[in-house]
């Protein structure tokens, strides 16, 4: 991207939302312009695990706020992902059809290793550079992220479903502050977290220093300096976190903490968060933390750059090592993927950037469409599906590996199992694309597409596949496999036809 594009990120937290506009100059992103509202989407959240509807307003409500200051960017310069509230939400689907609309920008839910790794890079450009090994920790409303990694690269990232907003409604929800309550909340973090202390314990994980980020760990970092408890400003150590602790336990209820550097939005889930941050401390034995001011926003806005070129898309390294993970076979994988691109015809009025993307996902399906053949040759499409619906993928998001888990189960076979898709134009382009690909690469030999074309019916809702004057006969086998495609293709809403040339 040119120097001065404009960036922007929007996180969809448990707690606040947030926007972060910046400028891009010389390699680094300058922050313009800075928003957060308090939503408590988290709060929102029932024990079937569904968002009320007035949390689900206030989050709509904030959006549109966001989406009028978003009008004029381009799609490919705003990224939008959503953290652990719209992971477990039940009816997020829902919700983010509406947020999406008046956001005016797709919206990712993304994993919570994702998070840590966008937390993590973040952090890492906000840090002078170094070659000290870092923990990064980030305390959300319902998930905190731990990070070890070193320069701009994660090593170790894991995700834990408990934060400020989650312990603050569960052990202080009747606004009451006690030691008994601060006793139970402290043990039960450490439940939660008692297996990062066999991965992340500074002697095991061999990190230099600790770094925290975002809502929970800025907020405590402010109080401490505000009332001189902190050696330096924007640093944490035990004896500061004690101090909150009695600070909080003499107001006695949440409504009448008064202390500076306490906003009035964070009184009702100061005291979870702070339970939280104290069961890390003593876990990882961390005796200082340091705020580092960069936190998943940031990340999210670097990412954007990242994904501009292929050879730094974090994804294209993820279907990689996927694929080697599951040794699916690289000759054939690369042979479909050339196909399917050959062939793919991307739906009419498709800008640049939108078919990239498309071409992308087509390349990372063909490369990965084998991968269940480890578990099992039977039904292997189906387990490729399920490997790609549960799979730890940086740089993807959740919804993102589902389109490549759609797009390997409906590689072979009958359509109706993708028969959601079928309202898809963009998929349903890519799905033929592989499956015309995989059928012509069936000998596992490189395929002969020379007079072969795939392309769009004037209708718009179907395709033509037309091969060269002798190419039956030159090719029975393949012939014969596309006839059983058209076939196929009759018990949808889309057709295909199949056109040989004469002699």
């Amino acid at each position: 991207m040119p120097s001065a594009t404009r960036l922007a990120a929007v996180d969809l937290g448990s707690n606040s939302f947030r926007l972060e506009i910046g400028r891009l100059e010389m390699g680094q992103i300058q922050r313009t312009e800075y928003l957060k509202e308090t939503v408590r989407l988290g709060s929102g959240l029932d024990d079937s695990r569904r968002l009320s509807v007035e949390s689900m307003a206030r989050g709509l409500a904030c959006l549109a706020r966001f989406g009028e200051r978003l009008a004029g960017f381009d799609p490919t310069q705003v990224r939008a992902v959503a953290t652990q509230t719209l992971r477990e939400a039940r009816n997020r689907e829902e919700f983010l059809v509406q947020a999406q609309q008046v956001l005016g920008f797709p919206i990712d839910v993304i994993s919570g290793r994702e998070e840590a790794r966008l937390i993590y890079q973040g952090a890492a450009h906000s840090l002078p550079q170094s070659a000290e090994r870092r923990l990064v920790v980030d305390i959300g409303g319902r998930s905190t992220e731990m990070v070890v990694g070193e320069g701009y690269t994660p090593l170790q990232m894991e995700s834990y479903r408990l934060g400020s907003v989650a312990w603050s409604m569960r052990y202080f929800g009747d606004g009451a502050i006690s030691a008994r309550n601060f006793e139970v909340a402290e043990i039960a973090a450490k439940a939660v977290l008692d297996d990062a202390m066999g991965a992340y314990a500074q002697g095991r994980a061999g990190w230099d220093n600790a770094y925290g980020c975002s809502g929970t760990i800025g907020a405590v970092a402010d109080v401490l300096a505000a009332a001189g408890r902190a050696p330096a400003p924007g640093v944490i150590e035990r004896a500061g976190l004690v101090w909150l602790r009695d600070r909080l336990l003499k107001a006695g209820r949440v409504d009448d903490i008064r202390i500076d550097g306490v906003k009035e939005e964070r009184k009702a889930v100061i005291a979870g968060g702070l339970a939280v941050l104290r069961a890390v401390f003593e876990l990882l034995d961390i005796e200082r933390m340091r705020y580092a001011p960069g936190a998943l926003r940031h990340g999210a806005l670097y990412d954007l750059l990242d994904r501009e070129h292929d050879g730094t898309d974090v994804r294209t390294d993820s279907v990689e090592r996927l694929a080697a993970k599951f040794g699916a076979d690289p000759v054939q994988s690369a042979r479909v993927a050339q196909a399917a691109s050959q062939l793919f015809a991307a739906p009419a009025g498709a800008r640049k950037p939108q078919r990239a993307e498309w071409e992308a996902q087509l390349h990372w399906a063909a490369r990965l469409h084998e991968i269940g053949a480890l578990i099992s040759h039977a039904d292997y499409h189906k387990h490729g599906a399920y490997i790609l619906d549960n799979a730890d993928a940086p740089g993807f998001s959740m919804d993102e590996l589902h389109t490549l888990s759609q797009l390997v189960l409906g590689h072979r076979g009958k359509l109706r199992k993708v028969e959601a898709q079928f309202g898809d134009a963009a998929f349903m382009h890519q799905l033929l694309a592989l499956r015309l690909a995989v059928i012509l690469c069936h000998a596992r030999k490189d395929p002969d597409l020379a007079g072969v074309k795939l392309s769009v019916q004037a209708e718009g809702s179907g395709f033509s596949l037309r091969c060269a004057a002798g190419w039956r006969e030159a090719w029975p086998q393949s012939a014969h496999l596309l006839e059983d495609e058209v076939v196929a293709w009759q018990k949808t809403p889309w057709s295909l036809r199949l056109k040989f040339g004469r002699g």
